[in-house]
């Protein structure tokens, strides 16, 4: 079975934003959304891979027997847009994601520009919620 890429390491996340993000608004609200996703879900943030900053973790295992670890939710400040890993209940995804503002999304992913197209406290809701609905996917974490 292949080894996930995606692990959490050890590596700087002012490093990481520092290199990667050249733009001072984009820099500054992904500093902002790391303290947004702290004040939430009480975690440090911890790098995993080379690009997704995460918050705490669970272990998931699929019915395939695919396993592993996982940030309960984090972001990737993209070039073209940030990556927001939320993983919200179906019950409540498409009722929040028509409050949260200017964004696309994919099955596993909500892409923003930039803060100020959103509303903070839905995003503050969702990352709430992701938390729980993950609690519940996964209890043994």
């Amino acid at each position: 079975m292949a080894k996930n890429k995606t692990t959490e390491t050890n590596e700087s996340i002012a490093d990481f934003i520092d290199a990667f993000v050249k733009e001072e608004t984009k820099r500054n609200d992904a500093f902002e959304l790391i303290r947004i996703m702290q004040e939430v879900t009480h975690f440090e943030p911890k790098m995993w891979g080379p690009s997704i900053i995460g918050f705490g973790s669970y272990h998931y295992k699929y019915a395939s027997g695919h396993e592993g670890d996982a940030p309960l939710v984090g972001f990737s400040p993209r070039k073209a847009a940030f990556s927001l890993y939320i993983y919200t209940s179906p019950d409540d995804r498409d009722e929040l994601l028509s409050k949260l503002g200017k964004h696309k999304a994919s099955k596993g992913c909500i892409y923003i520009k930039k803060l100020a197209d959103i509303d903070v406290g839905v995003l503050k809701n969702m990352i709430s919620l992701s938390l729980e609905h993950l609690k519940k996917l996964y209890p043994s974490n």
